[in-house]
């Protein structure tokens, strides 16, 4: 399969002359997983952000992962520290320096949650609010 196909693998490989040095997994697919340890070079980090989901496994190249000394970090919410982060990002939303709003996919009352989720699980949306007025 090649970058056409949904595999940008080699491309990654060769534009970056041998792979990347930080990889963000953000789906959370076993797949996404073990596409982010490929295309990471020597001594890369691969960072998990996304969600396996509960009793799903997946299966790494632990050779490569060993031999070409590679890390794997788990990411739960931004690995913040809530009490210290929260009230600075408030402040930086306040000011304008933090552009969350862009961020928003959509925008939906309490008794359309459903289509929220749903929309998620299509890839139609990421970030849905629900509007409680």
């Amino acid at each position: 399969m090649n970058a056409a196909e949904g595999n940008p693998l080699p491309e990654v490989l060769e534009m970056t002359a041998g792979g990347v040095d930080y990889a963000f997994e953000a789906i959370g697919t076993p797949a996404t997983v073990r596409q982010a340890v490929r295309m990471t070079r020597k001594g890369g980090t691969i960072v998990m952000i996304g969600v396996v989901p509960a009793g799903t496994s997946v299966e790494l190249p632990g050779a490569d992962i060993v031999l070409r000394e590679k890390t794997i970090l788990g990411c739960m919410m931004g690995s913040n520290r809530f009490r210290t982060d929260m009230p600075r990002y408030v402040e930086l939303y306040r000011s304008g320096q933090l552009r969350l709003d862009e961020m928003i996919s959509a925008r939906l009352p309490l008794e359309r949650v459903n289509d929220a989720f749903e929309a998620i699980r299509r890839g139609m949306a990421a970030r849905s609010v629900i509007v409680f007025e």
